[in-house]
């Protein structure tokens, strides 16, 4: 059962976002979230801290889920992210759940690229 309060939660912050819902946010972050984004090397702490930041993107981007993995606490989710304009990324968002609100965040994204030729011979093509 408690899982699948966690993956509910997981469901609303994906179903918030793609609303551009900024207020739905607070009902699946704890108010002592801490959010990691390694690759800019920032840490955002505090709910007040994440409104402030999710408040000024210069625009929310659509999520399509691929895959969401997890059990208890501990959940993966790998989507698709897509800024409009702003380019499309494939993320991975690593939850840690206190509850059943979100506690701890870190985020990785990448924009695709074009696999190099040398490979061919011994990669399948997804």
């Amino acid at each position: 059962m408690h899982g699948e309060k966690n993956q509910a939660t997981i469901d609303a912050l994906i179903g918030a976002i793609n609303a551009r819902d900024l207020k739905a946010l607070d009902d699946v972050f704890t108010e002592d979230v801490v959010m990691e984004w390694p690759q800019s090397g920032e840490r955002i702490r505090g709910g007040q801290n994440r409104r402030e930041v999710y408040s000024r993107f210069p625009s929310m981007p659509t999520v399509t889920p691929r895959r969401l993995t997890g059990t208890g606490d501990l959940w993966v989710l790998e989507a698709n992210l897509d800024y409009g304009s702003g380019g499309a990324f494939q993320a991975v968002l690593i939850f840690e759940m206190q509850g059943d609100k979100i506690a701890r965040e870190t985020a990785y994204w990448s924009q695709p690229f074009d696999a190099p030729a040398w490979r061919a011979p011994w990669v399948e093509r997804m």
